[in-house]
């Protein structure tokens, strides 16, 4: 094939792509043709003769990579990919369909989307981790190729992701920007300006090229320039028109976002002209050796306190990391600029190569986690909880992408003290809760500490590790095992009058509350809840049965979305009553004891709410 034949080709597929987004976004009533039309020569010139993959392979070791950011064009990708023989083209017309993995919007269902997108400007992220991956982790020459609409870079996560990439000098990332001049509602903030969007890549380090999106030798020439060893990123700024091809929506707002009737379709595409069987390509193959399987993996080391030793959960969160990390080299450890407070450090000292200091940028830190862990790694994301929830966007779509990444929020409640109510995690337990398929864990020492660093690991999906800043001491043993969906008990007798349930710092107040009331003659029961998702239903109701059918659930975060609400929903119908004494206010600065006694949840102040609930006074 020529040249010339080979641009003919492509410019004919591209076309081709047109009328598989249009079929297959009228048969199913919904979708977005439009911006499908604006990237359809992008992603010929990808999908077609720049990337290197196995058509039969998502999942190839050495295969090049394709993250639809812009993930409304999802019609455009499944199109793609359908030519190039990766699916059965009669298969597009299942296009938003309950029994389909082609989605409205991709997924990892469909096993060319290697997360969820559709919430935009989060890809860059993505594919910054999967370079980087490639780059420093595994050593391997492989590329990733990320499509974002003109209108997702308004987002400040896009910036994030670009000024990353360009520290690292990810030069095996290539940002295509599809300047469609057009979003959902209006015109873009600058239009068809294609040199606004280059000088501001520039800004950030990238080397940029300006392009006619439509024009596929002006592609073919981009992309293969971009392919030079400079140490700088590549965005290729596409100049395009949205609805190319669709000469009633070319370049017109109110077309986003809506089908097209069958007699428009058919009209557009007779207009198309497009052939009806794909061009001759043949598909590059990924090039060079996969990476070495990781080495094999070892038994962690286990925790080595004293009882009684005074260590934060956040310290020994560290030196649990760092054993994991020796144990297991797929294990990687992101950092928000917070390492000496996360301890991250500890892992970072240990296996410099396997951490990523990510600055103070927390929804680019979890997209690249995102991006790695579609590499094979265990990424743990670490700052502070209260930071976290700057990424709840890309937390949320982890979880959609079904992603293997753990979190750990250090600083959770108003036990840091003094620094006051905006570094504090008082909302974090509800916001990891509500994730599916996530577990929510609480070590209140640090053997549990180093226990769960190992169990969130071992979990496949999202893990949420929540520590503390005070020092508390270590009350289990070394040998003490911390299964997901467990509890401890800590304190019981056959007399039990209330169950005392507590997790992290409360659960040291509430076994101080123990011995006062003790002292007064009540017995009461003490229950760790370090799963906080799952719960051990079960075992929490058999221990609240056997203490006088109540339960004080004492817990350092705001009453909505924490651990009372989790035991109260579980153990509805089970004719237990559960009382919680949580943070009710915003909280001011001073010392953490005295902000937990202000909120209720110093031992003093358990102590006596156990003893107006006795009282019938609660």
């Amino acid at each position: 094939m020529t040249d010339s034949d080979k641009i003919q080709a492509l410019q004919d597929e591209a076309n081709r792509l047109r009328v598989h987004c249009i079929r297959m976004t009228t048969n199913a009533g919904s979708g977005h043709p439009t911006t499908c039309f604006s990237a359809a020569e992008i992603a010929a010139c990808l999908f077609f003769d720049v990337m290197r993959y196995d058509p039969k392979d998502p999942h190839g070791p050495m295969n090049d990579r394709f993250v639809l950011s812009k993930g409304h064009a999802a019609p455009l990708l499944y199109a793609a990919l359908a030519d190039a023989g990766a699916l059965p083209v009669e298969r597009l017309m299942t296009l938003r369909t309950l029994e389909s993995d082609l989605e409205g919007h991709p997924t990892p269902r469909f096993p060319w989307s290697y997360v969820a997108t559709g919430s935009l400007g989060q890809g860059l992220a993505v594919g910054a981790g999967m370079a980087l991956c490639w780059k420093y982790l595994d050593d391997v020459d492989r590329r990733a190729y990320v499509l974002l609409g003109d209108g997702e870079t308004a987002e400040g996560a896009v910036w994030e992701s670009a000024a990353l990439a360009a520290h690292y000098k990810l030069d095996n990332l290539v940002a295509v920007i599809d300047v469609n001049r057009l979003g959902q509602s209006q015109a873009t903030m600058y239009e068809h300006n294609t040199e606004v969007y280059a000088r501001k890549f520039e800004a950030f380090g990238w080397r940029t090229m300006t392009v006619d999106g439509h024009n596929c030798a002006a592609l073919l020439e981009a992309f293969e320039a971009a392919k030079a060893p400079d140490g700088k990123p590549v965005a290729i700024i596409a100049r395009t028109i949205k609805g190319k091809g669709a000469s009633q929506a070319e370049d017109k707002n109110g077309f986003h976002g809506k089908a097209f009737s069958q007699e428009e379709a058919d009209r557009i595409i007779e207009e198309l002209a497009a052939p009806d069987e794909p061009p001759a390509f043949e598909i590059k193959a990924p090039e060079g050796a996969a990476p070495p399987q990781e080495a094999n993996k070892v038994e962690v080391e286990p925790p080595s306190y004293s009882l009684g030793d005074m260590v934060a959960t956040r310290q020994s969160y560290g030196s649990g990391l760092a054993k994991l990390g020796s144990a297991d080299p797929s294990v990687v450890s992101l950092d928000g600029d917070v390492k000496n407070s996360t301890f991250s450090q500890v892992f970072a000292k240990a296996h410099p190569k396997r951490f990523i200091e990510c600055f103070i940028a927390e929804q680019n830190m979890v997209g690249m986690a995102m991006g790695l862990s579609t590499c094979g790694k265990i990424p743990f994301v670490s700052t502070f909880g209260a930071f976290l929830t700057r990424a709840c966007d890309q937390i949320r779509m982890a979880g959609v992408s079904k992603a293997n990444v753990k979190f750990c929020g250090s600083h959770a409640g108003v036990s840091i003290g003094e620094d006051g109510a905006s570094q504090m995690a008082l909302e974090d337990l509800a916001i990891f809760r509500a994730i599916p398929g996530s577990v929510v864990l609480y070590p209140c020492d640090a053997v549990s500490a180093e226990r769960l660093v190992v169990e969130a690991a071992r979990h496949s999906g999202i893990a949420f590790i929540r520590t503390s800043r005070p020092k508390t001491p270590v009350i289990y043993a070394n040998e003490e095992q911390f299964p997901i969906g467990g509890l401890k008990v800590l304190r019981q007798s056959e007399h039990d009058r209330i169950c005392l349930a507590g997790a992290g710092v409360t659960l040291h107040e509430s076994l101080k509350a123990y011995e006062m009331l003790n002292e007064d003659g009540i017995n009461v029961r003490v229950v760790d809840l370090y799963s906080v998702k799952p719960l051990a239903v079960e075992e929490l109701a058999k221990n609240g049965s056997a203490a006088g059918s109540k339960i004080l659930v004492a817990e350092d975060h705001y009453a909505e979305g924490g651990i009372g609400e989790a035991v109260a929903a579980a153990l509805s119908g089970k004719r237990i009553t559960v009382y919680q004494v949580a943070v009710t206010s915003i909280p001011g600065s001073d010392k953490g004891s005295l902000l937990l006694d202000a909120q209720g949840l110093s031992a003093k102040r358990l102590t006596e709410q156990v003893k107006q609930i006795l009282a019938g006074r609660d």
